[in-house]
């Protein structure tokens, strides 16, 4: 018979000076922030990780710099106590964590249950705010909760019913607010698209649209606001006051132009709602990696020689992007 795997864990002993208080309260926070366990006094425990053990060793470091002393172990077992009972520790706290939280959630569902068709798109807005703040809040919770606890299950499910009833709300409202014109792919091609000057996320991201799916040649030329209505026919606008492709409604450039060419690609789909939260800023969506990619396009943004070097670059990191989402 093979042998069942055994949860290793981590112990942690420290003391530190008892004044002044805010170090023993830094060292506590960080140990909280962690997720560990507090048995007795200065003990505590952890899963054992990599990560964790890293941790540890810089936490013990900054302790010894108080003028405190501490040490962790690696172990397999903890006195009397099995690891059913240490998990149930764990499982335990992450619980009253979830517990702090629902208290928000059941506020949160009667707002959005109390939606009627007639909700005006700003209440709608605000909601899906609250909503976002919250999930946030909820995962940072979860990554506390090393033993998938019954209470965060449950609490998911239930944000994943919200987050489904705020989309269909924003769906109606957007439906009501924005109409896009359709567009036929053929009567845009070889095309020259004007857009503004210093280009940044819905710029960027609508350039890498309109060449990978709309228009395979297009041209990129940069104008002022003031230059649309004198374009040509050869010549097109997006994402500037006038051009034949801007913001609708509560839709960006980019998903004007998804619709407009009624692109199903579900990789664009995806892209789509990080660009709407870069450029809308009303957490709609509430995309993780969306900060990260906008770093990314700040420092193409900051470092590029000239505007069409800009869009170039930035186009390129879509293009990545999207092969990461296909």
């Amino acid at each position: 018979m093979p042998k069942t795997r055994v949860q290793e864990w981590l112990l942690i002993f420290y003391s530190v000076p008892s004044h002044p208080v805010s170090n023993r309260m830094k060292i506590w926070r960080k140990l909280a922030k962690t997720g560990a366990v507090q048995l007795k006094g200065a003990v505590y425990i952890l899963p054992a990780t990599e990560e964790h053990e890293e941790f540890l060793q810089w936490l013990i470091g900054e302790v010894k710099t108080m003028g405190g002393d501490g040490a962790f172990v690696r172990t397999a077992e903890i006195g009397t106590m099995t690891d059913v009972d240490i998990r149930r520790l764990f499982t335990m706290q992450a619980d009253q964590e979830y517990n702090r939280l629902e208290k928000n959630l059941d506020v949160l569902e009667r707002k959005i249950q109390g939606v009627r068709k007639g909700t005006k798109s700003e209440e709608g807005k605000r909601l899906a705010a609250e909503a976002a703040k919250f999930s946030k809040e909820f995962e940072e919770a979860g990554k506390r909760d090393y033993f998938s606890s019954p209470t965060g299950q449950t609490m998911r499910k239930r944000i994943q019913a919200l987050d489904a009833a705020l989309r269909e709300t924003g769906k109606r409202a957007s439906a009501e607010a924005a109409t896009v014109t359709a567009r036929r792919l053929q009567d845009y091609q070889g095309k020259n698209w004007a857009t503004r000057k210093n280009p940044f996320v819905d710029r960027m991201a609508s350039a890498w649209l309109i060449k990978r799916f709309i228009d395979p040649k297009a041209s990129f030329v940069f104008i002022d606001d003031r230059n649309v209505a004198s374009l040509d026919n050869t010549t097109l606008a997006f994402d500037m006051r006038g051009a034949a492709f801007t913001h609708v409604g509560d839709l960006c450039t980019f998903e004007v132009l998804v619709k407009s060419f009624g692109i199903k690609d579900k990789a664009v789909k995806k892209i789509a709602e990080i660009v709407h939260d870069l450029d809308v800023k009303d957490d709609k969506y509430g995309k993780p990696e969306a900060p990260g990619v906008e770093e990314i396009l700040a420092g193409i943004r900051k470092t590029a020689k000239n505007d069409t070097d800009g869009l170039e670059r930035g186009m390129a990191a879509f293009e990545m992007l999207y092969q990461s989402k296909s």
